[in-house]
């Protein structure tokens, strides 16, 4: 369809060209008939205007054309009436610029309704062509309009300069479509050049032509203009040689494409038919494909599940080690830098008589009597925005205000977390001497500090600076079931208006000297309800989690499901 769509388009092309050479040919007869004041020299009007006549019968129905300076398109029964009053009127004392605007207005019309005909479709050979053809026209046309102008320059001696201003800018404007369609269609080259080189007139119309472009003043001579008019006519009629050698080889083209489609139309034949006896064995081996792919997915389906579990493991127990905003950038960038930190509240804790009663237990009901009271403290700390540094033996540290700035709050966080853990530590008994209560001794300190990652074999978040030798102070010069605080903290939380302290007086804090300290007793208000947990569980916090979210469906393999 598509070729028999271009074919369509290339005769009609075909047609439209026929018809703009007969109109050129009658517009150069008419030229030099009224030039000439009515010499039949050459030819004869009559023959010509029949020979348009008969490209008007070829074309069929004319389409409407868009005519210079006009609102309306022009239909076939106005061209054709235009153009059979325009003949009547000729004479010798006709208006040869009324005459040759008409002509030159309706091959102009022409040309734009064939360039809508080429469809810009591709760049394919034919499109080449079909544009070539129809820049070899718009050549001849303008050549032709400027050798009507070369007539009136040798009949009348001279041209009026818009005239010349004319005449020069068709004579550029034929040369360039000329060259274009020379780049189109590089098969035509040879004949262009024969034509430069084996056709006298094309000599001396160079020559011609330069003396109309001067544009000199003379004495008019009907001889030099028929001389003119009969070189040009000849070379004219050359390069419609050209034209009709393109339009053989649009032909050719058109031919050859119809019988590749032909050909194609075969081979997809044959494809359709071997396609028709090969489908059931294809069909068949794509379903046993696909069930081999369903249950391939559905095990690796079952094994993402099992590898994303042991993902949210393996994180979940890196981010007890670190900070989750500190591991994961420790993961992507293989290094984190140290941080300064202008304001945070650190909190130190160990167990009063710690040593007394490791000394009359065993290993292991010391390690599993710590790890119960730490993972009680680990589910309280959860509630509030701290950080749990670290724990060395009996001794708890935290944080607050790092590594996630929190603003002024860091104070309050922790002086609200201290109390709890206070309250929560009373209410402990050991599970193998029931009969003894657990003693915390507690200290907070304010001020800044610098922290980062240290080491590469196992890293861990590590803070510096005075203000953890200060908070660790506290704790050490405290007294048990009592939070001593530095005269920064009672500051900062004086400004909350939350909590309620009571003076220590003044204590000598090794490495720094006297310092005013405080007691934190308690809250203004009711302090927030929480769940206490009064079992020591062993159980790490964060494995209890994960093992609940194994347990619920999500996790559940296919296999288990439907058993």
């Amino acid at each position: 369809m598509e070729v028999a769509d271009v074919e369509e388009q290339v005769s009609r092309a075909t047609e439209l060209g026929k018809l703009v050479t007969r109109l050129q040919q009658e517009r150069s007869e008419v030229a030099f008939f009224i030039f000439t004041n009515g010499s039949t020299l050459r030819s004869n009007l009559t023959q010509r205007f029949a020979g348009t006549d008969s490209a008007l019968q070829q074309m069929g129905e004319l389409p409407p054309l868009v005519f210079k300076n006009r609102h309306t398109p022009v239909d076939e029964t106005t061209f054709l009436a235009e153009l059979s009053d325009l003949r009547a009127k000729i004479n010798p004392g006709t208006s040869m610029a009324q005459a040759v605007e008409w002509y030159t207005n309706a091959n102009a019309a022409l040309l734009t309704h064939l360039t809508k005909e080429i469809k810009d479709t591709d760049s394919s050979t034919i499109w080449r062509y079909l544009v070539g053809f129809k820049n070899l026209l718009r050549s001849i046309e303008c050549k032709g309009i400027a050798s009507v102008l070369g007539i009136n320059y040798f009949a009348r001696g001279y041209l009026q300069p818009r005239a010349h201003e004319r005449y020069i800018s068709h004579m550029v404007l034929g040369r360039d479509l000329l060259d274009n369609t020379m780049n189109l269609v590089p098969s035509l080259i040879p004949l262009h050049m024969d034509i430069k080189e084996d056709s006298p007139e094309y000599q001396v119309l160079e020559r011609i032509n330069q003396q109309i472009v001067e544009n000199k003043h003379q004495e008019g001579s009907v001889s030099d203009a028929i001389e003119y008019f009969d070189q040009t006519a000849t070379l004219l009629d050359k390069l419609r040689a050209v034209q009709k050698q393109l339009r053989e080889y649009i032909r050719d083209g058109v031919n050859e494409s119809l019988r590749d489609a032909r050909r194609s139309e075969a081979v997809c034949a044959g494809i359709l038919v071997l396609v028709c006896v090969v489908s059931p064995i294809i069909i068949a081996l794509v379903r046993n494909a696909v069930n081999t792919i369903q249950i391939y997915a559905r095990n690796l389906s079952e094994k993402a599940k099992e590898l994303e579990y042991e993902k949210e493991l393996s994180d979940s127990l890196l981010y007890q080690m670190l900070p989750a905003t500190v591991a994961k950038q420790l993961k992507q960038t293989q290094q984190v830098p140290a941080e300064f930190f202008a304001s945070v509240t650190v909190y130190f804790s160990d167990i009063v008589g710690f040593t007394a009663i490791a000394a009359v237990s065993t290993p292991y009901q010391v390690i599993s009597f710590l790890n119960s009271v730490y993972k009680l403290f680990d589910e309280r700390i959860e509630c509030y925005d701290v950080y749990k540094i670290e724990t060395i033996g009996d001794s708890y540290m935290v944080a607050s205000g790092l590594p996630v700035r929190n603003g002024n709050k860091h104070a309050t966080e922790i002086a609200s977390m201290a109390l709890e853990l206070l309250e929560a530590t009373s209410m402990c008994r050991l599970p193998h001497r029931p009969d003894q209560t657990l003693c915390m001794r507690s200290g907070i300190h304010t001020g800044p500090c610098v922290a980062g990652i240290v080491g590469t074999k196992m890293p861990r978040y590590c803070l510096f600076g005075d203000t953890i030798n200060t908070a660790s102070r506290m704790e050490s010069t405290g007294e048990p079931m009592k939070i001593q605080i530095s005269d920064d903290v009672k500051r900062a939380l004086d400004r909350t208006g939350l909590f309620v302290t009571a003076p220590r007086g003044v204590v000598d804090v090794k490495g720094k000297g006297e310092m005013m300290t405080h007691w934190l007793e308690g809250r203004t208000g009711p302090s927030p309800v929480r769940p206490h947990t009064s079992s020591l569980d062993c159980t790490p916090s964060f494995l209890t989690r994960i093992h609940s979210q194994r347990s619920s469906p999500r996790y559940r393999p296919e296999s288990n499901r439907s058993n």
